[in-house]
């Protein structure tokens, strides 16, 4: 089957055939141990993370000081109005003589981009239903670092461990069918892809909570994807927005625990996978992500969006605040952590 008509398939059974959402991808921006939303100032941050977007990144992102889309001169987003910072921690593999090494991203199927993620932002199946984007200012987290527990994961976040790197057979529709809430046991022959997504609703009032996640919540019923109606509590319906991330994990096949062991951990030193958790901060420019809604855009080529180059895209790149190596070669601990035990 030729490659986009693969994708298409892919995307009617991953979502749904009713299902309207843009997909595109966005470069590598940066590597940093930094995390403007839940530790805005400090530099370092506990852990590593891997940050794609605009490149007005920076160790704060004060809300009431900085406008992304007019402080941002380019994104590594293939929709040149798309100045959002989007970020998750990374991924690294552990050897048997206790060093680390990162575990590598790759470009989703059928999207050029480099490392980075595949980005969506979802209508949901009611196509009827008036969706609000964000406003300025708006950010949020979904998931919890510190988390070990399976049950505790958010519905819509999860790992598939992919037999090829052509994704075919497809396994069906986000955290469903083989897909776990913790890190893969065994060896993958396609590489994971790692999959994040965001509640849909919205109070209305508050761009932001203590806790960055009050002021969003998913449907009064129904499941991540399932187009539920809003709970009174939080009435506004969003996109949601959900990341996919591709790590490579094959060329540590050969460098297996003898024990079994799951080898793999967060850059925040968990070994179980349920600390998934991403970070969205706003900074679609101007009315472009309502525009998009508005007009059902699909994919990452809309008429009522500006798209850049996947080469501009990728050479979109912003230097480390916390500079430190980042695990391309073998380190003795996680950046920022004691060696583990």
């Amino acid at each position: 089957m030729h490659l986009k008509a693969l994708v298409a398939v892919a995307l009617a059974g991953r979502l749904g055939a009713a299902q309207e959402l843009m997909r595109f991808g966005c470069s590598q921006l940066t590597f940093d141990r930094i995390d403007p939303l839940v530790n805005p100032g400090a530099m370092p941050s506990p852990h590593m993370h891997q940050i794609i977007g605009g490149n007005a990144l920076n160790v704060t992102m004060d809300p009431q000081g900085l406008d992304p889309p007019t402080a941002s001169t380019c994104t590594s987003c293939t929709y040149s109005q798309d100045f959002s910072n989007y970020w998750t921690a990374n991924i690294y593999f552990r050897a048997s003589n206790g060093s680390f090494k990162r575990v590598k991203q790759f470009a989703n199927l059928g999207l050029k981009v480099e490392g980075g993620m595949t980005v969506y932002y979802i209508r949901g199946y009611r196509s009827a239903d008036k969706v609000t984007a964000f406003p300025k200012g708006f950010r949020m987290l979904v998931g919890d670092p510190g988390n070990t527990v399976a049950t505790k994961v958010p519905s819509g976040n999860c790992f598939r461990c992919e037999d090829n790197f052509q994704q075919n057979p497809f396994q069906g529709a986000p955290c469903t069918n083989r897909d776990t809430k913790g890190f893969p046991k065994g060896k993958c022959n396609g590489g994971w892809r790692v999959t994040v997504t965001f509640p849909s609703c919205w109070d209305g009032k508050n761009t932001d909570s203590p806790d960055h996640k009050s002021h969003i919540s998913y449907p009064a019923s129904g499941t991540f994807e399932s187009g539920g109606a809003c709970p009174k509590t939080h009435p506004v319906k969003i996109p949601q927005v959900m990341y996919e991330i591709m790590y490579d994990t094959t060329p540590f096949h050969n460098d297996w625990p003898a024990n079994g062991k799951q080898p793999f951990y967060w850059s925040h030193g968990d070994d179980t996978g349920h600390g998934i958790h991403g970070d969205y901060l706003f900074g679609w420019k101007g009315d472009a992500l309502q525009k998009a809604m508005d007009t059902k855009c699909a994919n990452d080529n809309c008429k009522a969006l500006e798209r850049q180059s996947d080469a501009k895209a990728i050479a979109c790149t912003k230097g480390q605040f916390a500079k430190e190596d980042i695990g391309d070669k073998w380190l003795t601990s996680l950046p920022g952590a004691a060696p583990l035990s």
